[in-house]
């Protein structure tokens, strides 16, 4: 019997080889923030970094509510439809990648998920509140609600956040949970600040041994350290600065992922008054001017080098850039910083500026163009917006990536001289109040408005005759 015997053992060594390789439930693997909470809630909100697990959490949850309940129905809310697919669903943390058993069914074009038991997920995207009005739903799923179009209005009538939960209402006890990154917008205030909710946090440092190594070299060397990092590194929700120009808020609003060609790109620097521990950093700042008439900050390239490693640095971007010129501030070295600058590339077209007004009376125009919505930052710049949020006129520092940034964006924009403001806002102002010209009805054929359109017509030209 010993064949037997032997064989019979190496069963049993693959069978408990198999059990320790088997993946463990997400319960056992689970950090206790990363589950929902006991007690009674409407909303759970987690609040945690970048990559600190969030979206395995909701998923995780969303397939053990979908198990439990069978036909239970669910919804899943992302801030575009792409977002909803690509994290939510088909994600590396998506309900199909956790789901191991009982493994759900996407459709796409009918835009739900559908399990074995009946049960089903619906999408929406958060670009279309509309989608919400009418449908019913025991659970959702927020993802990024500090990110929504409609952040900024809070749970104001019509928006994504107000039509989902006036639809959540099927079932014993509904329930939503939002995974985000905080920001200080009106709706995280507003979930925050109900009774309903129960919070969660986490920090990126908690799930760190599960990222990749990449991640953990380019987001930690990008955010450790700002103060924006405590908001996507440590999910802490920041507030606004007191006397600030800018807002986070703000500056996230106009915020592209890419940007049209240039019409004309400069790189704005600000030497410091040397190359020594205890002198500030060489701020260096990539702008340009979009085909579409708005302002684009490109790139920073900001840093704390020998006056060669900083003019190299700066030629390396007005040349990856396709630059038309440098401009420097001439209070720091006078015209050494052109100098400087040629020494690396005599090529290279420098203009030089003095800073005759006051740091605030420069500031105040280009702060102007951000709240009109015409600057655009091109991906995150941490340390820049960590200047320029923090930043107030009473302080007695000099930011030198503000001031940068400060040149490049007065350069490109003739000096915001009172002439090009003027006919800026006066376009503006014809573009908002002159309405579109009507086009003239063909000599043969006259449509007639109908009679709801008629009506609207008679309407609309009364009250313009009482508001005379």
């Amino acid at each position: 019997m010993p064949g037997f015997a032997a064989a019979l053992a190496g069963r049993l060594t693959d069978r408990a080889a198999s059990l320790e390789s088997a993946p463990k439930p997400w319960r056992e693997l689970a950090r206790p923030e990363q589950l929902a909470p006991d007690g009674t809630w409407l909303t759970w909100i987690y609040m945690a970094g970048r990559g600190a697990g969030k979206s395995r959490s909701a998923a995780e949850w969303v397939h053990e509510r979908a198990q439990a309940e069978p036909g239970c129905r669910i919804a899943l809310i992302g801030r575009t439809p792409a977002d909803v697919r690509d994290v939510m669903i088909e994600g590396d943390s998506g309900i199909l990648t956790i789901a191991k058993d009982d493994r759900p069914v996407y459709q796409p074009t009918k835009r739900r998920i559908s399990w074995p038991n009946g049960s089903t997920a619906h999408t929406y995207s958060a670009e279309v509140p509309s989608q919400l009005r009418g449908p019913q739903h025991g659970y959702a799923w927020c993802d990024e609600p500090a990110s929504w179009t409609d952040a900024g209005k809070g749970d104001s009538l019509d928006t994504a956040w107000n039509n989902l939960m006036l639809g959540l209402r099927l079932g014993r006890s509904p329930r939503c949970v939002a995974t985000t990154t905080p920001k200080p917008v009106a709706l995280i205030r507003t979930i925050l600040g109900r009774a309903s909710t129960v919070v969660t946090r986490g920090t990126t440092f908690d799930n760190l041994d599960n990222l990749a190594p990449s991640f953990r070299e380019e987001v930690l060397a990008a955010y450790e350290g700002t103060r924006i990092g405590r908001q996507e590194l440590l999910g802490e929700l920041l507030e606004d600065v007191e006397g600030a120009l800018w807002t986070l808020a703000g500056i996230d609003a106009d915020r592209v992922e890419t940007a049209p060609e240039m019409r004309r790109v400069v790189v704005g620097v600000d030497p410091s008054g040397g190359s020594g521990p205890n002198n500030d950093e060489q701020g260096i700042i990539v702008a340009g001017l979009g085909a579409d008439g708005d302002l684009y900050v490109l790139d920073d390239q900001s840093c704390k080098l020998s006056p060669n490693g900083w003019a190299s640095r700066a030629v390396a971007a007005f040349h990856r850039h396709a630059g038309d010129r440098v401009v420097a501030e001439r209070n720091f070295g006078g015209e050494m910083v052109a100098s400087t600058i040629h020494q690396v590339s005599a090529s290279v077209p420098v203009k030089m500026v003095t800073s005759s007004r006051g740091k605030v009376q420069r500031a105040e125009p280009v702060a102007a163009a951000y709240e009109q919505h015409r600057v655009h930052h091109l991906g995150a710049m941490p340390k820049l917006e960590d200047q320029m949020t923090t930043w107030t006129p009473r302080d007695g520092t000099s930011p030198d990536r503000l001031d940068a940034l400060v040149f490049a964006l007065t350069e490109l924009t003739e000096n915001f001289g009172a002439a090009a403001w003027l006919s800026w806002a006066r376009k503006k102002v014809a573009e908002a109040t002159e309405p579109p010209a009507a086009p003239e009805p063909d000599s043969a054929t006259v449509i007639p408005l109908d009679p709801a359109a008629e009506r609207k017509r008679a309407r609309d030209a009364m009250f313009r005759a009482q508001a005379r």
